[in-house]
């Protein structure tokens, strides 16, 4: 029992001896191996084999040292990791880009068409209504026309006036046309001269007083006073108010009738600011209006109004249309269509009006030459300075996505997130890019800035990739900040 005790004894001593050599030889390696200079240069060459090159544009270029990017020449920076996934960036497996049916449309320039809608109505052309107002004090003896709606033609009776400022005028003009005939060769130039201006004088009283030439006429020639005065109508059209009855006593200035002329009316419309960028002075409006079903009429853009309504959000736009059948009426509801094409400056095509001059203030005045307006004076301007872009000149097509591409923020609607596809990856990856938006056409958006020709744009499915990311704590649209 003894000596078996002592054999397990050397047995323990033996191992502890084995141990220890163990140990210093494992501290001996290491020192030998993983000296302190030595163990520098190696981190430094980990660290330096570790580092990754893209591009802030496109991330799916990865290079191992500094550059320039070779898609759009920017400079290369450090990826940030030393992993494969560049911050942003979302990767899927085949089969789920099939689950998610995501697709893809490449970004491309290239003329896109915008329909703009408009509703409005009908209105009185304002520069063709004239009102019958008494140029004399007196009292209507009679109406011609006695209800509103009554069409006229100018030069057409509409009211005898009885006035003694009139009568008083006409007296006048009889006594000057006597002195002047009784005025012989034998008077001297001076009384000659003030009695052809006294009669001179008579007779531009009667114009002011609104006697016609052809009623100076016939009082000169019959030597009698006209005790009614006879007021005309200055042009044709249809009698929209009727403010006097006969019998009634009139001052100086106070309206009468008023007329309208329909051959040519206003159209008003309502714009909303997202359909601004695409209407210009001059443009043509198609519309149509369920009172003549199946018929199409065309108008000219002639004013878009400064002033923004803050409570329906749109702009007021007015053409105008001629209407010689007299088939549209003031007050009948219209739906208008204007069909524009935009540049990637902003302007809107039009070759129809190449070499044309417009109005600034008239734009359904359209002219092939300089000149002035034939309403206000004022000169004309070319078409192209009016946001045009014809035909003569060099056109560049805008920057399009389509319209499902870009997932609206909500905190600004110019900015938005798209994602795009990254080429040449061992699996699908998309990075999300913040764009700026210009105007809608059709199914299309203009881009701004953010994207290049030939980049592949997420068109369906960009909300599930970026709910992913989301769930990735990747950036996305939850999380950019505006700039």
């Amino acid at each position: 029992m003894a000596d078996e005790t002592e054999k397990n004894v050397l047995l323990g001593k033996k191992r502890f001896i084995i141990l220890i050599i163990g140990v210093f030889l494992a501290g001996w390696f290491a020192k030998a191996v993983f000296s302190p200079g030595h163990d520098h240069e190696a981190a430094g060459q980990v660290k330096q084999s570790q580092t990754i090159w893209t591009c802030s544009m496109h991330p799916q270029v990865r290079q191992p040292g500094p550059g320039k990017c070779p898609f759009c020449g920017m400079a290369l920076i450090p990826a940030g990791g030393t992993g494969d996934k560049t911050a942003g960036i979302v990767e899927f497996t085949p089969e789920a880009v099939k689950l998610m049916e995501i697709q893809t449309s490449p970004v491309e320039r290239k003329f896109v068409s915008s329909q703009v809608k408009l509703i409005g109505k009908l209105d009185y052309d304002q520069t063709r209504i004239k009102s019958i107002t008494a140029w004399t004090g007196g009292r209507i003896d009679r109406l011609f026309v006695d209800y509103i709606g009554m069409p006229v033609r100018q030069g057409d009776h509409m009211v005898e006036l009885y006035s003694p400022e009139l009568i008083s005028a006409q007296s006048e003009l009889l006594e000057s046309l006597k002195s002047s005939k009784t005025v012989g060769q034998s008077s001297s130039d001076i009384i000659r001269r003030s009695v052809e201006g006294t009669l001179k004088a008579s007779r531009e009283k009667l114009r002011l007083l609104g006697v016609s030439e052809e009623q100076i006429k016939q009082i000169e020639s019959t030597g009698k006073v006209l005790d009614h005065l006879t007021i005309p109508a200055p042009i044709g059209g249809v009698v929209i108010d009727k403010m006097a009855t006969e019998g009634m006593y009139v001052q100086t200035g106070m309206a009468i009738y008023t007329i309208a002329d329909l051959s040519r009316l206003w159209v008003i419309m309502d714009a909303y600011e997202s359909d601004l960028a695409w209407i210009r002075f001059g443009q043509k409006v198609e519309f149509a209006t369920d009172a003549v079903p199946g018929k199409t009429f065309s108008a000219t853009v002639s004013f878009i109004s400064p002033v923004l309504d803050e409570m329906t959000r749109t702009v007021k736009v007015r053409a105008v249309v001629d209407n010689p059948d007299d088939v549209l009426k003031p007050g009948m509801f219209i739906r208008g269509l204007i069909h524009a094409q935009l540049t990637r400056s902003g302007k809107v095509m039009d070759a129809s009006l190449a070499g044309k001059y417009i109005c600034p203030m008239h734009g359904e005045i359209v002219k092939d030459d300089a000149g002035a307006c034939g309403i206000c004076g004022m000169a004309l301007v070319k078409a192209e300075d009016l946001g045009y872009q014809t035909a003569g000149q060099p056109t560049e097509a805008p920057l399009v996505i389509p319209a499902t591409a870009p997932l609206i923020t909500g905190r600004n609607l110019n900015r938005a997130i798209v994602y795009v596809e990254i080429a040449e990856t061992e699996h699908p990856a998309f990075i999300g890019r913040e764009v700026i938006l210009g105007p809608k056409g059709g199914d299309f958006y203009v881009v701004e800035s953010g994207l290049m020709e030939g980049e592949k744009v997420v068109v369906n499915g960009a909300f599930k990739i970026d709910s992913a990311a989301q769930i990735q704590a990747i950036p996305s649209m939850m999380t950019r900040t505006e700039k």
